[in-house]
């Protein structure tokens, strides 16, 4: 007399394997290979993926990506201004770890990399020489310069308010946000270093991205509704020191802090619906104004 076949259910995946689970989502059965541990009962490995695609990532207040909290985005902006510090010693000699006497000096000594990649409209190394700066299509320089220091010392003041600033803004917008921030400040400036500056004037530094920190923190913070009293003194205390100290590009610090205050200002306040065309849009229309107001500069020291 031949044995009756198992009625007992089997696993989907695997059709040898009797078992008595089912998932608690789609209701096959499934084995001890195949099941995940729910929140009540256990899943397949199909309907885990599908929780996983269909599970919106958590986001900051302004939409970010929670990996802001790293830092991994101020890190890398740290990184790079020092790797061309690094390269400025290895081109400029001491002249690149000193950069000068004093505070004065912070924006007083240049190296071959300075000379290259900092702000300058439209002049003349030597006498008779050939003509460099934006103006003599040298464009990358407006980007280049938020990257360059004159020394050791200016390095390290930027870098410390980087590092304090960035970190803040990166955990409160995402380092997406933060970047452009950051990016867009350090081009503003740089276009009003361009556009105020006498055009055989020099001037680079971390200085116009870091101001536009300053403002972003304060704005940030009065959207979150928390305490910015503590700014005040530290944005009064630079512009104090942006108009004293010998050397210091004014336009370029002014021209940062506000384009940094307007971008924080359209990541801070663009309403939920729509947030992230506002705040794109938003950044990429800052970014055409400061590219046609660098176009009318070049025409004005050409024509």
């Amino acid at each position: 007399m031949s044995e009756a076949p198992s009625t007992a259910p089997v696993c989907y995946r695997h059709p040898s394997r009797e078992t008595s689970v089912r998932c608690t989502r789609c209701d096959r059965p499934i084995c001890t290979d195949c099941m995940h541990v729910a929140s009540v009962g256990h899943q397949c490995p199909e309907c885990v993926s599908e929780g996983r695609r269909t599970v919106r990532q958590a986001r900051t207040a302004f939409g970010g990506t929670l990996v802001g909290r790293a830092g991994y985005a101020t890190r890398a902006l740290i990184g790079i201004n020092v790797l061309f510090l690094v390269i400025s010693v290895i081109t400029g000699g001491s002249r690149a770890i000193a950069g000068g006497g004093g505070f004065g000096g912070l924006m007083g000594s240049s190296t071959p990399l300075t000379q290259w990649g900092s702000v300058l409209g439209y002049a003349s190394y030597v006498p008779g020489g050939p003509a460099h700066g934006v103006a003599a299509g040298e464009w990358y320089r407006l980007v280049t310069a938020m990257f360059l220091h004159y020394g050791a010392l200016h390095l390290l003041l930027n870098m410390i308010l980087l590092w304090q600033l960035g970190r803040y803004l990166e955990d409160k917008l995402g380092p997406l946000r933060f970047l452009a921030i950051y990016l867009l400040a350090g081009l503003g400036g740089n276009v009003a270093a361009y556009v105020f500056s006498p055009q055989n004037q020099s001037t680079a530094g971390a200085s116009t991205a870091v101001f536009g920190l300053i403002l972003a923190v304060f704005v940030v913070n009065r959207k979150l509704r928390l305490d910015t009293s503590t700014l005040i003194p530290l944005i009064v205390v630079n512009l104090l020191f942006t108009f004293t100290v010998r050397g210091i590009s004014i336009p370029g610090h002014i021209g940062g802090l506000l384009v940094g205050g307007i971008v924080a200002a359209l990541m801070a306040y663009a309403p939920r619906q729509n947030r992230n065309v506002i705040q794109w849009g938003g950044a990429a229309a800052v970014l055409v104004v400061l590219v046609i107001i660098a176009i009318v500069r070049t025409q004005q020291l050409l024509s």
